[in-house]
């Protein structure tokens, strides 16, 4: 971990604790701590001028999303991508940061297959206090949108597509929830979200609010797939001609 900064040692244990699971995790994302290196507690402790205490829960944190795998008598082995639970929000965070382009393509084309499906099933199952929150939250949208203040229609963004994919009474796309949301956080930092969002996009979130409160699941799902491929057309100059990940 060359160059590796430690945390100012008068900072607070939790502050101690996010900055080194963030300094770690970021390091094994991009490489610079390859699969099958080993590094030792004692090591991290004195990188980072941290305590053994800091540095072990760090480690917990790690080993639960399969990033390193801790050796009696040997050390911290660091695992490859196969192992690590690749959709936690921490790990989509880092390797957000590290390779926003890779990462963004391979998240938004996940959107696409999921997000329309996670409508369709909003239309059948919403009650209507839900479906009336997400028109709500759509009419935000437009609101926000107008202004161009681009935070705000970020988190009302968040609120609205976390609420599709809850009110389908499927738990696998509820739990997709926050994976959306560092997607959204991701492509705005990255300067990939327009200022003013485009009329259609605002028009789909109405759209697809509507045809959810009126219990017609192929509408919800055609105007959310043309919410979806629009974000794709948006973003993909981003990550054009960047190879695509080999995972066979």
């Amino acid at each position: 971990m060359a160059g590796a900064k430690g945390p100012s040692t008068g900072a607070a244990g939790g502050n101690l604790h996010e900055s080194l699971l963030n300094s770690v995790g970021t390091d094994i994302v991009t490489g610079d701590l390859a699969p099958g290196t080993v590094i030792r507690a004692e090591e991290l402790r004195v990188r980072y001028e941290v305590s053994l205490s800091v540095v072990r829960e760090v480690v917990r944190v790690l080993e639960s999303l399969g990033m390193v795998k801790p050796i009696r008598r040997l050390g911290l082995v660091i695992l490859s991508m196969e192992e690590w639970t690749i959709l936690d929000p921490l790990v989509v965070r880092w390797r957000m940061a590290a390779t926003p382009a890779l990462q963004l393509r391979s998240l938004t084309e996940l959107r696409v297959a999921i997000e329309p499906q996670a409508a369709y099933l909003a239309a059948i199952h919403a009650s209507a206090d839900v479906a009336e929150e997400i028109m709500r939250l759509a009419a935000r949208m437009r609101a926000s949108g107008s202004k161009g203040d681009v935070e705000a229609v970020l988190e009302v963004d968040i609120a609205y597509h976390r609420a599709v994919l809850r009110a389908g009474s499927n738990e696998l796309f509820a739990s997709f929830d926050t994976v959306v949301a560092e997607i959204l956080r991701g492509r705005t930092h990255a300067g990939l979200m327009p200022k003013f969002p485009h009329p259609d996009a605002l028009q789909w979130h109405f759209d697809v609010a509507d045809a959810i409160g009126n219990g017609d699941p192929e509408r919800a799902h055609a105007a959310m797939t043309k919410m979806m491929d629009r974000a794709f057309t948006e973003m993909e100059d981003a990550w054009e001609g960047q190879p695509r990940l080999k995972t066979y």
